[in-house]
């Protein structure tokens, strides 16, 4: 599969390790409600699996310990390169700190920072953010979001409210239903999201 795939049914979506990973299975079951034709995968990083069990989603979630179990020998595919040639659009729901950072300074060390490491850059990625309050209003964490919208991805802002750690802000993942409209907008889309 090569170049941007517009109207495409192939949705990956990344978790990270925040609290609102919690919302990963709605996220998935929503998206399923509304088109059942979607093909939709999860990447999760280990510390995503805190926030759900990744056994009772009905698809595949990989994780890091995925990423070379199948691997023999130089010809045999390898999995984060396979996940983004599969891909039609990628959302990264939510996105944490450390790998916000990380992203920003190009480090791929696990699965899923590798998948967004060897992104088609001509295919829409979207992010959504989701840390404390405090997190978000540090310095760095502006410039950050800047820097991924700079390549390209396409950022869903986060939300104020009351966090899960008592703290009242910014820095909440946006609102399910928001992610999914998103996503759909891309999944029916008849130009490019460039």
């Amino acid at each position: 599969m090569s170049g941007p795939t517009v109207g495409g049914r192939k949705v990956l979506i990344g978790c990270t390790g925040s609290v609102a990973a919690i919302k990963v299975p709605i996220l998935v079951q929503e998206l399923v409600n509304i088109d059942d034709q979607l093909e939709i995968k999860v990447v999760a990083t280990e510390k995503a699996l805190n926030f759900f069990d990744h056994k009772s989603l009905q698809i595949p979630v990989l994780t890091e310990a995925d990423e070379w179990k199948d691997w023999k020998t130089v010809s045999d595919p390898i999995l984060h390169i396979e996940l983004r040639r599969w891909a039609d659009l990628m959302v990264i729901a939510p996105l944490d700190a450390n790998t916000l950072a990380k992203l920003t300074h190009g480090i791929c060390d696990n699965l899923l920072t590798c998948v967004i490491r060897a992104w088609d850059l001509k295919r829409p990625l979207l992010f959504a953010p989701a840390m404390n309050t405090h997190m978000w209003n540090h310095p760095l964490t502006s410039q950050q979001i800047d820097k991924l919208k700079s390549f390209g991805y396409k950022e869903i802002p986060c939300i104020r409210k009351k966090l899960a750690c008592g703290d009242d802000g910014f820095g909440a993942m946006a609102e399910v239903s928001t992610i999914v409209t998103k996503i759909m907008d891309i999944v029916h889309s008849t130009v490019p999201l460039t």
